[in-house]
């Protein structure tokens, strides 16, 4: 009897001592919106929203906002204010530790009004009075039909990119495209009777195809969310999370024949998240974390050097153009005639024929003159194409030296979020991360279900590879951006921490 009561004893003594764990509890979540259009703006193609995903198991608490907005602060309507403001109403209002608000923009160039931090707020408290047990499954879907990188890569080893804000350069110097990231993030989330009361898909593109006569849109992820919400019914909340987009464009950006018109690539998505939704599994997620953590970036101190090479670049750029004796008006019907007749483009074969038969060449040297000015003009518009690539890019550069000179540090401090739901785990960071960074970083994490978000919780521009930075094309993502190359290895290795942790 006296051995029972000590190994009883013993026992007790062993759970005392054992590490503290948090209780299993039952995770709630609730969802909603709240319309951000700037109505006043101009013609509105349709409505913009911030949207606002709460999930808590009681102990822990996530607070999930995505705004139809170009950035969190910086640039836009959303200035550097907007963050700090919108946690401090929930800390107030609702009791929310601010490190457990993430704010992700979707990219789109929308207007939105000027009190959306209110309204933010808003779609916040009014998600924590829906609040409900769920269940919830992850899946990942694939959308490779309506993105394309922008970056070109050219026989020369330089990269390119491709904008609306400039030409592309001819086809037969370029070699090669980037590669895009199709996986689409799928995170579902059930009420306990199995209706559907949000989903939250995580996907990379610049969402700025635009739509017919340049209204106002949230463009491709609005058309897509809309078409989830009128699917899944039961006042679901789609929420789109913005992934690495830096250099990921909307597929056939560039098309000048036909009008611009999101609305298609935003169905293709919604119909590829929609299949993995169908396909899912829910259940209880056994836990719930969050993260917030700030690290610190080296900003660029090769911006001058850089700035005085495209400086170089240029002023040899202008010295190769050269006088000739065409305007547009004679070259664009010379041109046609060259390339549509090259054997006879000044007359008929018969004047030639005619001419040679009594020992002149008249036409034949009106034809080679014609030729020489016609490539020299080409040349000319090759090279202006050019600098105004260089002098968009060089005013990045500029901009951002005069950043950093004026900086109180050497170094950018950036949030670096993560959130687990279930087994969904993903990692955020304050800018526009190109395609590689993300894809590095999800082929590095383990689980399998870990994904990434740019424009969140902040903005810093653009984030390209280290490989990217020192690009000798110098495109925008290389040149629009505060941080030295060193910056990806820095960030790679906290984010591979930060899923890890979760």
């Amino acid at each position: 009897m006296t051995r029972r009561v000590a190994l009883s004893c013993l026992f007790l003594l062993s759970l005392v001592m054992l590490p503290p764990r948090r209780a299993f509890a039952e995770v709630r979540a609730g969802a909603a919106k709240v319309d951000i259009t700037d109505y006043a703006h101009g013609p509105v193609n349709g409505p913009m929203f911030a949207k606002a995903l709460v999930v808590t198991d009681g102990a822990e608490t996530i607070v999930l906002i995505t705004v139809d907005a170009v950035a969190i602060g910086e640039i836009g309507r959303i200035d550097n204010t907007f963050l700090g403001d919108v946690r401090a109403a929930l800390h107030e209002q609702l009791g929310v530790d601010p490190k457990s608000v993430l704010i992700n923009a979707s990219h789109c160039h929308g207007v939105i009004r000027a009190d959306t931090r209110k309204l933010a707020v808003d779609a916040v408290k009014e998600a924590w009075t829906r609040l409900e047990p769920v269940d919830v499954g992850v899946a990942t879907a694939r959308e490779d039909r309506i993105s394309e990188n922008r970056r070109l890569r050219m026989k020369d080893g330089s990269e390119v990119d491709m904008r609306r804000a400039y030409s592309l350069p001819p086809d037969e110097e370029v070699a090669g495209v980037g590669p895009i990231d199709p996986e689409v993030g799928v995170l579902r989330i059930d009420r306990k009777d199995g209706t559907p009361l949000a989903v939250l898909y995580n996907f990379a593109c610049h969402p700025i195809m635009g739509v017919p006569g340049n209204e106002n849109t949230a463009d491709f992820p609005a058309f897509a969310s809309a078409m989830l919400e009128e699917a899944l019914g039961h006042d679901a909340v789609a929420l789109f999370v913005q992934g690495c987009a830096g250099d990921i464009n909307p597929v056939r950006y560039k098309v000048v024949n036909t009008p611009q018109d999101a609305e298609p690539l935003g169905n293709l998505l919604g119909l590829s998240v929609l299949r993995a939704f169908n396909t899912m599994e829910t259940k209880a997620p056994p836990a719930i974390n969050i993260s917030n953590e700030v690290i610190s970036l080296p900003r660029g101190a090769d911006l001058q050097e850089r700035i005085a090479t495209l400086l170089q670049q240029r002023e040899k750029l202008t010295a190769s153009l050269r006088p000739t004796d065409i305007n547009f008006k004679s070259f664009l019907p010379l041109y046609i005639q060259h390339k549509t007749f090259p054997k006879a483009p000044s007359y008929h074969a018969q004047g030639y024929l005619h001419d040679r038969e009594r020992g002149r060449d008249s036409l034949g040297k009106q034809d080679a003159e014609n030729q020489r000015n016609l490539d020299a003009y080409l040349r000319n518009i090759h090279t202006m194409e050019k600098l105004t690539r260089l002098n968009t890019n060089l005013k990045l550069l500029q901009k951002h030296l005069a950043t950093n000179r004026s900086a109180e540090k050497p170094t950018i401090d950036v949030e670096i979020g993560g959130i687990r739901i279930g087994d969904f785990r993903m990692v955020t960071f304050p800018g526009e991360l190109t395609v590689e960074v993300g894809l590095r970083i999800k082929e590095a994490s383990m689980p399998s279900s870990s994904f990434v978000a740019g424009y969140t919780n902040g903005y810093i521009y653009y984030l390209p590879t280290a490989t990217q930075r020192l690009n000798s094309g110098y495109a925008q993502e290389d040149c629009d951006c505060l941080v030295a190359p060193r910056w990806q290895e820095i960030f790679e290795t906290k984010a591979a921490d930060v899923l890890k942790s979760l």
